[in-house]
């Protein structure tokens, strides 16, 4: 049977493909210490859970509307001034959100723009809606706004902005974010902001949104999730925020692809943005200080820049590639001489690097950098 070129143009995901070797590992009954999963450790909120449960109780398992329930997408349009339940749709997880968007907006050849390093499936999402990802290297790991404005031309649909970045952890300051916004309207095309990590921001620095720019709004989707800020990821709910004929024309597709989210899942949320603020003040305050735990300990090890936000180190490995070749061979030696899982910076765009997750426990943390920092000794012996 004959695949289509369409997906036969795109790439699998590079961090699912890497997983196989650690599940194997696991089946083979070794202990492994992820610090390749992008995951919080911390437990769903109990409140979140028990909305859940009484939900269940009460029957909500049937079908519900496509875009999301209405006492859902009334309660996250008050995030955004101005905006109704007709400003959101809830979808399965920010992926299918980013999904569906590229979509819609997206005529074949239409070119997005992508500061890179970027997560995983942005550039593949873009080529399976026929677009064409057009990759723009960021400066130490923030905005080459110069660079942004040379690849602009008259194909160029929308920018891509993801602050706080994953892989990099970089957070964009609003005098970036305003130049993009200005670049936007200049050059009439739209921004899509991803803003999956915008709980966890450090050092004392202000969460900053383009939506903050109100010129902009008639051009401007946002795009959140509940997985990462409330350690939902396993409920995959997502959103989008923007111009009601855009999220109409995602519902119009997601009535095609998945209808509803989870019903009962959706109580769930609902209960999450009741939650105490105290709560999440407090699990931000704890992934800070595994970032400085997990700062600490590369500096001794790699080069790397500090990230702002998200729970992601992306150090650069290169002066050990030497013997292994690529990051990917890295990665392998790492997780076959230790027992700890990193992921390769190929699969953001960025070779010669990896993705460090830092969200597990602080025990955890700490022993994965000692059984890192030993190998490499022995790697260093070998060359």
């Amino acid at each position: 049977m004959k695949l289509s070129q369409r997906i036969c143009q795109t790439e699998a995901s590079r961090t699912v493909r890497f997983s196989t070797l650690i599940d194997q590992m696991k089946r083979e009954g070794k202990n492994i210490i992820n610090f390749a999963i992008g995951e919080p450790e911390f437990e769903t909120p109990e409140s979140v859970r028990q909305a859940v449960k009484e939900a269940l109780d009460a029957g909500e398992t049937r079908y519900g509307p496509v875009g999301g329930i209405h006492e859902l997408r009334s309660a996250l349009a008050r995030q955004f001034a101005g905006y109704g339940p007709e400003n959101i749709i809830v979808s399965n997880g920010s992926k299918q959100v980013l999904y569906s968007l590229f979509q819609v907006i997206c005529n074949p050849g239409a070119e997005v723009l992508i500061p890179s390093p970027y997560w995983v499936s942005f550039s593949q999402q873009v080529i399976l809606a026929g677009g064409k990802p057009v990759l723009v290297n960021t400066k130490n790991h923030q905005l080459d706004c110069a660079a942004i404005e040379k690849a602009v031309t008259p194909e160029t649909a929308a920018i891509l902005i993801n602050s706080p970045n994953n892989p990099t952890g970089a957070v964009y300051p609003a005098s970036d974010l305003k130049i993009i916004a200005d670049l936007a309207e200049k050059h009439d095309f739209c921004i899509i902001s991803d803003e999956a990590y915008e709980y966890f921001v450090y050092d004392g620095l202000p969460f900053v949104s383009p939506f903050s720019f109100e010129n902009i709004r008639d051009r401007l989707i946002v795009i959140r999730s509940f997985s990462k800020s409330f350690s939902m990821t396993g409920f995959r709910i997502g959103y989008a925020a923007g111009p009601e004929e855009v999220i109409a024309a995602m519902a119009k597709l997601q009535s095609h692809s998945t209808g509803n989210v989870c019903t009962f899942a959706q109580y769930g949320a609902l209960a999450a943005l009741s939650l105490d603020q105290r709560i999440l003040s407090e699990r931000k305050r704890e992934m800070e200080k595994k970032r400085e735990i997990a700062c600490a300990y590369t500096a001794g090890l790699f080069p790397c820049i500090r990230p702002g936000g998200a729970f992601y180190l992306f150090p650069d490995i290169s002066e050990y590639l030497a013997k292994t070749d690529t990051d990917e061979d890295f990665c392998t030696y790492i997780l076959e001489n230790t027992g700890v899982a990193v992921v390769p910076g190929r699969a953001f765009g960025r070779a010669g690097h990896v993705r460090i997750s830092y969200g597990i426990s602080e025990n955890l943390l700490k022993e994965g950098f000692e059984k890192i920092s030993e190998s490499l000794k022995n790697l260093e012996r070998k060359r």
